[in-house]
C-alpha cells in the first residue's frame, strides 16, 4: 500500500497569508498610509478608546475606520456618528479573525484616501494574533477587569503587539490588578512593546496614544 501523503494545511495557509501581508504592508508604505490593527477581548473598551482618540486627531489628518465583526454593524455606526469619520463594517462570515486578503478587501471598500486607517479586529485574544493583517503596527487593549496575568495566558497576542494600552485604570482600586506586575509580564513577552495606561472614559492617557499614532503616521509618510 502506498504511503499516505500528509499535507500541512495550516502551515501553508499561514505562509501564504504572511506573503500577502508583507506585500500589503509594502503597498501601504508606498502610499504613505498607516494601518493600525487594534485587537482585544470583547468589552475591553476598543470602540470608546477609538472615539476619544479619533476626535483628538481628526482635525490633523484624514482618518478612516474598518470595524470587523462576525455580524452586525453596530460599531461602525457608532464610530461614524460619534466622530464623523468614514467607517465601514467588515463581516468575517463567522471567522474570529481577519487575514491580509480580508484587510485588502476592506481597504478597497473604503473608497477614499486616508492618512490613518484603523482596523478594529474581532474581539478575541487568540485567533486575531495568529494572522498577519498586513498592518503597519499592531496594538492591543487590555482592560483592568481582565486581570494583570493575561500576558502570561495569551503570550502570542502580547508578542505580536507594538503597543499595549492598559484601559480602565480608573477602576484599579476595585480590582486585584497590579499595574507594575502587568507591565513586567508584557515586557517578558515582548521587550520592545510600548505600554500606555489609559482610561477611555475620562480621557487619561488618550493624548499619549494619539501622539504615538501621529508620530507613526508622519514616519509612514517619510516626514519628520
Amino acid at each position: 500500500m502506498d504511503q499516505v501523503r500528509v499535507i500541512e494545511i495550516k502551515k501553508s495557509i499561514f505562509e501564504d497569508n504572511d506573503r500577502d501581508a508583507d506585500n500589503l504592508r509594502a503597498e501601504l508604505k508606498g502610499k504613505g498610509v498607516f494601518l493600525l490593527n487594534l485587537m482585544s477581548s470583547p468589552g475591553s473598551g476598543k470602540t470608546t478608546t477609538l472615539i476619544k482618540t479619533i476626535n483628538s486627531l481628526k482635525d490633523r489628518m484624514k482618518i478612516a475606520v474598518m470595524e470587523a465583526d462576525i455580524d452586525s454593524d453596530v460599531d461602525a455606526k457608532k464610530i461614524q456618528e460619534a466622530t464623523g469619520v468614514h467607517s465601514i463594517q467588515l463581516h468575517t462570515g463567522g471567522m474570529c479573525h481577519l487575514d491580509a486578503e480580508m484587510t485588502r478587501q476592506g481597504l478597497a471598500g473604503l473608497e477614499q484616501e486616508a492618512d490613518l486607517v484603523i482596523l478594529e479586529n474581532v474581539g478575541n485574544l487568540v485567533c486575531p494574533a495568529e494572522f498577519d493583517t498586513g498592518a503597519t503596527k499592531n496594538c492591543m487593549i487590555l482592560s483592568v477587569p481582565e486581570g494583570h496575568d493575561k500576558p502570561l495566558k495569551y503570550p502570542l497576542m502580547f508578542s505580536v503587539c507594538d503597543l499595549v494600552l492598559i484601559n480602565k485604570i480608573d477602576v484599579m482600586p476595585y480590582f486585584d490588578f497590579d499595574l507594575d506586575l502587568c507591565k513586567k509580564y508584557v515586557l517578558k513577552r515582548n521587550p520592545n512593546a510600548r505600554i500606555i495606561p489609559i482610561c477611555a472614559k475620562t480621557g487619561e492617557g488618550i493624548e499619549e496614544f494619539a501622539k504615538w499614532l501621529e508620530d507613526n503616521v508622519h514616519k509612514q509618510k517619510g516626514e519628520k
